[in-house]
């Protein structure tokens, strides 16, 4: 029996390799020339792993200044020895920084010590999130996904954007997903204390990082700081952690995920042609993926629920108008 569960194992990793050779959708990472991000300060949050982790790498590898805005310093670190040991002779700088988007607390004093060390910030990409996690709420009472996706970023980009328009011209990314079109702002129940749905609410904080963006857009207009947001796509990360799969299904979502998935560096290139591309130095307010602008449904877009958003949003984390 043994033998004949390891033939089919080898088989089945076979027929795999040979499938996602021919018939793989992916085409080569996107790369700019070495030193191109020379003399940039980048911050990415969530840099420890996945698309952050690769959007880290690349752009150290343009030998950007790049602060990893992680939770976990150990991984972090860990992250950037690897980093480093893949980079070769031509690197840039890494820096690590503490930040718990759980906690609005860790958000303002990670913004206070980037302000009080840095004298610029050229590109801020807020990469970091959590998927379909069970019900649980953040240090300030939040609901874990609208919490950590839309409200801590909130606030980070608030509390960092003046740095940036000294900065000028810079660049403010918000990784959001193609799953916004799911979700709805319930503003009767935006923290999702009468029912909790994880799809829902992790579709509804991505679409209020859209409206986040088209709203933060306008106000910026003219003030030499370009806001867009962007779908990496489906990556094989660990994102998806929370998600339970049937046993059996397992060995078969192995199977389509090495086939149609994105590897982090696949899905990091829209991240890294809005925050590199000379192309996009002006670009403002836009949607992008596979590194092209799409058009978002007009729910991610009204003026009216941007604005309301924004609003509640400063009520949320404490922001005085």
């Amino acid at each position: 029996m043994a033998a004949v569960v390891m033939i089919a194992v080898v088989l089945g990793a076979g027929v795999i390799i040979i499938a996602r050779t021919m018939f793989s959708r992916h085409r080569a990472a996107l790369r700019f020339p070495v030193g191109s991000m020379r003399g940039k300060t980048v911050i990415v949050t969530g840099a420890s792993s996945g698309i952050g982790k690769a959007t880290a790498a690349e752009l150290f590898r343009l030998q950007a200044r790049v602060i990893m805005a992680c939770r976990d310093r150990e991984r972090a670190e860990q992250a950037a020895a690897e980093i480093r040991a893949c980079a070769g002779t031509s690197h840039g700088e890494l820096v690590i920084k503490h930040v718990e988007l759980t906690s609005l607390r860790s958000v303002r004093a990670f913004c206070l010590e980037i302000t009080q060390e840095e004298p610029k910030l050229d590109v801020l990409i807020n990469n970091a999130g959590v998927f379909r996690c069970p019900y649980s709420k953040t240090e300030d009472g939040f609901e874990m996904q609208l919490g950590v996706n839309h409200l801590a970023h909130f606030l980070l980009t608030h509390l960092l954007t003046e740095l940036m328009v000294r900065s000028a011209p810079s660049r403010i990314l918000v990784i959001s997903s193609k799953l916004y079109k799911y979700g709805s702002i319930r503003f009767d129940d935006l923290n999702s204390e009468s029912s909790y749905d994880p799809s829902f609410c992790y579709s509804q904080s991505k679409l209020a990082n859209l409206l986040f963006v088209h709203e933060l857009a306008k106000r910026l207009e003219g003030r030499g700081v370009t806001v867009n947001s962007l779908s990496p796509g489906i990556v094989r990360t660990n994102l998806g952690r929370h998600v339970r799969v049937n046993l059996l299904m397992k060995p078969f979502l192995f199977m389509v995920s090495w086939l149609f998935f994105k590897s982090p560096e696949e899905g990091a290139e829209t991240t890294m042609h809005l925050a590199c591309s000379p192309d996009m130095a002006t670009v403002t307010g836009k949607f992008f993926s596979n590194c092209r602008e799409e058009e978002l449904l007009s729910k991610a877009t009204n003026d009216d629920t941007a604005k309301r958003l924004w609003d509640l949003s400063e009520k949320m984390v404490g922001i005085q108008s």
